[in-house]
């Protein structure tokens, strides 16, 4: 039995030793995807927070910014099973789902036989999802919040665990369809992605050009992932972070404070499964980091990646130059 030492019960240095067996793993995960892609730090971090939360994350940057490469290099170190869509105009929901054939075998008989899609493993990138149309978009919704299927009213449970890891370009809009705010809501996070630095572009150069494939180590398992969203969800989180995380979601939203002119800038604000994601999210920072509690700077750091895709502003909050992320700062500079 582990020596449980004065005051702590053997159960609870069980718990304590997990905790730190996985924070570790994930830290391993960071830094082998930190030597895939280089200068996105921030962004490897987000997105293997939307992971340890059990969620979907939405990657929006302009082409070239490793974002294919970065949903291919988490799924080698964590070990998922992984497939990626390239979305299409003329693609359809049974490209996504699967189908149903019919068969006739040698002695004459027909029968139905599913065909799974693309959709029926564990990470799965959605490449540059806005350029579908909105019903094969939609496809995605039961599967992304309920992780199973249904296709010719029979239900098809997915993979465990599943994740979706969409892309979207910022700069082309023709021919695209924009995400309704239903489906937007349904990822825990939307990670936008800047160009790197100078010295990580240097790096860049200096890593890809050359006769070397660089092919990131693997880090964990998906029973280790699915280990650390349990502790996720089990960690401790202080009433104080609970209230901060509550003032700050219901300031996004319109009307809600009485006198305040912040408001009028919103015209229409998240709903109750951002304080959900926020909760945890800020969890899944303090377990990377080794913490085992979350403080108010995992909020401030995870308050823009959690509501910038969750609220609109008015027009005359963008005729005066406002952004939705300077208007997230704003709130949490005067709440956090």
């Amino acid at each position: 039995m582990t020596d449980s030492g004065p005051g702590l019960a053997p159960q609870t240095t069980d718990i304590l030793a997990q905790f730190k067996d996985l924070s570790r793993k994930m830290q391993t995960a960071r830094a082998a995807l930190g030597e895939v892609v280089f200068g996105q730090e921030q962004v490897i971090e987000e997105m293997l927070i939307a992971l340890l939360s059990g969620g979907h994350a939405l990657l929006v940057g302009a082409p070239g910014l490793a974002k294919t490469l970065l949903v291919a290099s988490c799924a080698k170190v964590t070990g998922l099973s992984d497939k990626r869509i390239q979305f299409t105009p003329d693609l359809m929901p049974a490209d996504v789902l699967g189908s149903e054939v019919l068969e006739e075998n040698a002695e004459g008989r027909r029968s139905f036989r599913f065909i799974e899609g693309p959709i029926f493993c564990q990470l799965l990138m959605a490449d540059e999802i806005n350029r579908a149309s909105p019903r094969t978009q939609s496809a995605l919704l039961q599967a992304m919040q309920e992780h199973h299927v249904t296709v010719a009213g029979q239900r098809r449970d997915l993979p465990t665990p599943f994740h979706v890891l969409a892309t979207q370009n910022p700069i082309e809009q023709e021919g695209t369809y924009p995400l309704p705010e239903a489906q937007l809501d349904r990822f825990l996070l939307q990670i936008n992605i800047d160009y790197p630095s100078e010295s990580a572009e240097r790096q860049m150069l200096a890593a890809t050009t050359g006769t070397a494939v660089i092919e990131p180590a693997a880090a964990m398992t998906p029973v280790d992932l699915m280990a650390a969203q349990q502790m996720v969800r089990a960690m401790p989180i202080g009433e104080q972070i609970v209230e901060r995380i509550l003032t700050l979601v219901r300031a996004a939203r319109p009307g809600v404070i009485e006198g305040d002119d912040r408001t009028d800038l919103i015209a229409w604000g998240p709903g109750p499964r951002a304080s959900q994601a926020l909760s945890l999210a800020v969890r899944a920072r303090a377990l990377m980091d080794g913490r085992e509690a979350p403080s108010p700077d995992d909020i401030a750091a995870l308050a823009a990646p959690i509501l910038r895709h969750r609220m609109a502003l008015t027009f005359a909050a963008r005729a005066e130059g406002l952004t939705t992320d300077i208007v997230i700062d704003n709130l949490v500079r005067s709440i956090v």
